[in-house]
């Protein structure tokens, strides 16, 4: 099996090379990832400048763009479209609820649906409130757990245009309580904008509010997380809201009808 693998931490992040190690007990491993920290890039592709591809003394390879950027280039130009299946991750917090939509890591394995290719989002789930160093992570945890995964599911024939999402807990794997097949929740934060001057005088912000708590949504992500077992969730390209698709279609013709 050839894995294409990327992240949004970059490409010396630890939880990279603790995936790495854990995928080369199933397949053939190549690394293609950010220069740079990428983390809540979204999805996005680098057209108005030229990128950079540096291949390391470790052979990784380095991206001077996005996460998405590194799957584009990794599976056209680096393995020239052999490549069985895409892997992001390990993420160094959870990627739960609406945070999908902001997430790098979530992009990286979008972009490789987008071109039909299997793909898996990996992140640790992380305490917000209390900041650890990485060797005290559970990263191990999470490679073991995605080739857990990876070995009991019938990946070749996930569906074109879904990818799944994978969240486990920062504990020891024998603490793991197991494995839920959960949907997407939602996560609250706080709203705030600090506003700061700059050394000329000129004002500056920060955003991004501290995180306060999810919604209690029976079998969501983060309520399974939470509860200390691994979420999968399965996420597909088409957006489409069927139920509001159906009252649309009540005051207009579907498009496919035309």
């Amino acid at each position: 099996m050839r894995i294409l693998l990327s992240n949004d931490d970059g490409v010396l992040a630890p939880g990279l090379e603790i995936l790495h190690r854990a995928l080369k007990k199933v397949g053939h491993v190549t690394v293609v990832a950010p220069m740079q920290e990428r983390s809540t890039s979204g999805h996005n592709l680098t057209l108005h400048k030229p990128l950079r591809l540096m291949k390391l003394p470790n052979g990784f390879y380095g991206v001077s763009g996005s996460p998405a950027d590194c799957v584009y280039l990794g599976l056209r130009k680096v393995m020239k479209g052999k490549t069985d299946l895409v892997v992001s991750g390990i993420n160094r917090g959870a990627n739960l609820g609406q945070d999908t939509f902001y997430s790098g890591t979530v992009s990286a394995a979008r972009e490789a649906c987008i071109m039909g290719i299997p793909a898996f989002a990996v992140s640790l789930s992380t305490n917000f409130h209390r900041r650890v160093e990485d060797k005290a992570l559970h990263f191990r945890t999470a490679g073991d757990v995605l080739v857990d995964v990876i070995k009991k599911l019938d990946w070749k024939d996930m569906p074109r245009g879904t990818l799944v999402n994978v969240n486990v807990p920062d504990v020891p794997k024998k603490k793991i309580k197991g494995f839920r097949v959960a949907k997407q929740g939602f996560q609250d934060y706080g709203g705030d904008i600090i506003e700061r001057l700059d050394h000329r005088g000129r004002p500056y912000y920060w955003v991004g509010g501290n995180y306060r708590g999810f919604h209690k949504i029976k079998g969501s992500d983060c309520q399974v997380v939470s509860e200390g077992y691994v979420s999968l969730t399965p996420l597909q390209l088409d957006c489409t809201d069927p139920k509001y698709f159906r009252e649309l279609a009540r005051h207009w013709t579907p498009a496919a009808e035309n």
